[in-house]
């Protein structure tokens, strides 16, 4: 069937990208490129921008000859200036993270690379040897930000150097070494290229770490909050919607009183009398509720996955080259939160969720239950699955991405519907779904609150109800003591999460408010249609869509069943 103009657009576009942006490409299962890496340096920077730049003129002078055109042309706009727009304000001098930074994707990008054969052992060597390069360019382009004034806070360069030391001190690369000896029909040479090009790897983090601490943190600013304009800029990349901070901040304490109320009557059921923190510690040190290696709590979540893709063929549409998603350790050093990676465009690499251990060796299970829901099924593989195979409604350039706004809100939302669904009849792990939902509501609250300087609300009070700081400006220790009383989460990971809100601008807010768009739209469908509304078709229509900016869902929610 021949293309339209906007898809045929659409499809070179991704091929284009592909070629200047290889991570990408392997992220996305596209061929071809898996030898090389990305340029981060502003040269390179600037050749992405400027094939941005020719794909928004090109579209603009295109119209519409059908809805899977109308649908294209609207999400590609609105992703296309939101980039411009991102790139012209500096944010790509700003992408000093440990968490969705150029370092860390060059690292994960490894964990996505095929391992199967002679070529893909020739590609994971040449990649090996392209990282000093690759992290020239990216030290290049910190270089120009520390030069223009364009610098970010010296907690998120020390964050970014803890990481890349840990993957130089570990030695995270020679683990391709050792599984390269492993392949008895490889070469001899090409597996001392592998294991040479780990070592140059290696060498190259460590001396990327020092870079940072020594010469990029003592220029770097001591002033963690982005300010009312980058994060207005970030709330549009992250949500595609410009949504109001102080009506979200003020949403959101309604929202955790609420959630605190529910969690309280659940720890009723769990050990009457008793306090959230005391049946946290229950809920954390009783080893009858509990995993205690991390081979254990790996096979463990693969089957809750299993289970999970088994019970939402009641309620999905879920095509068969979706039934597998593959449930695995991340290396240490990587993102303290778990995390999802798509299939390949064809499938060949599964859809994988990642649970790091943060250096565990015991796993109480009752907060993980929800979270596997939320990574797997119904939750991201279900949803960035089910668009991977919309190649007929969908194009390549909606197949192949995510607004977190969208994305992160329907993973909440899907958690909320096994609520519903009634998966979480065992109390234990019903109150890991409300503290995974308190978590996402306390971030909006203090990642609005640190950026933009809210004050604390008068009478506001910790769990154990110890009056909490009333009319004070919001501060990272104030935001880390407040997630430690209301989340339930660990110390360790809670840490990182601070960090991650303070470099990662309006990210953390996706969830909760992603979600809460998810809820309104399909209030107001079931209102519109009343007995003829049918929830089965409503999300078959509405993951069908792919990923959209929260504006353009409410308005292409509103024509279901029209």
């Amino acid at each position: 069937m021949a293309l339209s103009p906007i898809f045929e657009l659409a499809d070179r576009s991704v091929d284009e990208q592909a070629a200047l942006d290889p991570c990408t490409a392997t992220g996305r299962g596209i061929p071809g490129y898996d030898h090389l890496l990305t340029d981060f340096s502003p040269a390179g920077v600037e050749a992405r921008a400027e094939h941005t730049l020719r794909t928004a003129a090109a579209l603009a002078a295109l119209e519409p000859t059908n809805d899977a055109d109308r649908l294209a042309k609207d999400f590609m706009s609105e992703r296309l200036a939101t980039s411009i727009a991102l790139h012209d304000a500096g944010e790509w001098l700003l992408a000093v993270r440990a968490i969705a930074s150029p370092s860390s994707t060059i690292r994960s990008t490894f964990d996505l690379m095929s391992r199967d054969g002679h070529d893909a052992w020739t590609n994971i060597a040449a990649r090996l040897h392209a990282v000093p390069a690759a992290l020239d360019g990216l030290r290049a382009t910190y270089d120009h930000g520390r030069a223009t004034g364009k610098v970010a806070a010296r907690r998120q360069a020390l964050a970014a150097a803890d990481q890349a030391d840990t993957w130089a001190r570990d030695r995270w690369f020679d683990q391709l070494t050792s599984e390269a000896a492993t392949h008895a029909d490889l070469p001899a040479a090409l597996q001392a290229d592998v294991a040479a090009g780990a070592d140059v790897a290696v060498a190259a983090y460590a001396a990327f770490a020092t870079y940072l601490r020594e010469v990029y943190a003592p220029d770097a600013t001591v002033t963690d909050a982005c300010g009312p304009e980058r994060y207005q800029a970030n709330v549009r990349a992250m949500l595609g919607a410009d949504l109001d901070p102080r009506e979200m901040y003020v949403w959101a304490w309604t929202d955790f009183h609420e959630l605190r109320a529910d969690m309280a009557a659940t720890c009723e059921r769990i050990l009457p009398g008793a306090s959230f923190a005391e049946v946290q510690h229950l809920l954390d040190t009783d080893p009858a509720r509990a995993l205690h290696s991390a081979d254990e709590y790996r096979e463990w979540l693969q089957a809750v996955t299993d289970e999970a893709l088994e019970r939402s063929l009641e309620h999905f549409d879920i095509p068969e080259q979706m039934r597998r998603c593959e449930a695995l350790i991340p290396p240490a050093g990587s993102a303290a939160a778990p995390y999802y990676t798509s299939p390949s465009e064809d499938f060949s690499r599964p859809g994988r969720t990642w649970y790091p251990t943060l250096g565990r060796t015991s796993f109480p299970r009752w907060g993980d239950v929800t979270t596997c829901y939320h990574e797997s099924v119904p939750g991201h593989h279900l949803q960035l699955g089910y668009a991977k195979v919309q190649a007929e409604q969908l194009t390549r350039v909606q197949r192949n991405s995510f607004i977190p706004g969208h994305g992160e809100g329907w993973a909440l939302y899907a958690e909320r519907l096994c609520d519903e669904f009634g998966w979480f009849a065992n109390p234990d792990f019903r109150l890991g779904f409300l503290g995974g939902q308190m978590l996402r509501s306390v971030r909006v609250i203090i990642d609005i609150g640190m950026h933009l300087g809210y004050t604390i609300p008068a009478g506001t009070t910790l769990n154990d109800g110890t009056p909490f700081h009333g009319g004070e400006v919001w501060n990272p220790d104030l935001a880390y003591e407040f997630a430690v009383s209301e989340t339930g989460q660990g110390e360790v990971f809670l840490t990182s999460e601070i960090d991650r809100y303070l470099g990662w601008p309006a990210q953390a807010i996706s969830y909760k408010v992603g979600e809460r768009e998810w809820l309104r739209a399909r209030a107001e469908t079931q209102e519109r249609l009343g007995a003829a509304f049918d929830l089965r078709a409503f999300h078959t229509f509405a993951l069908a869509l792919g990923p959209v900016g929260l504006a353009q869902l409410r308005t292409e929610l509103g024509r279901f069943g029209g």
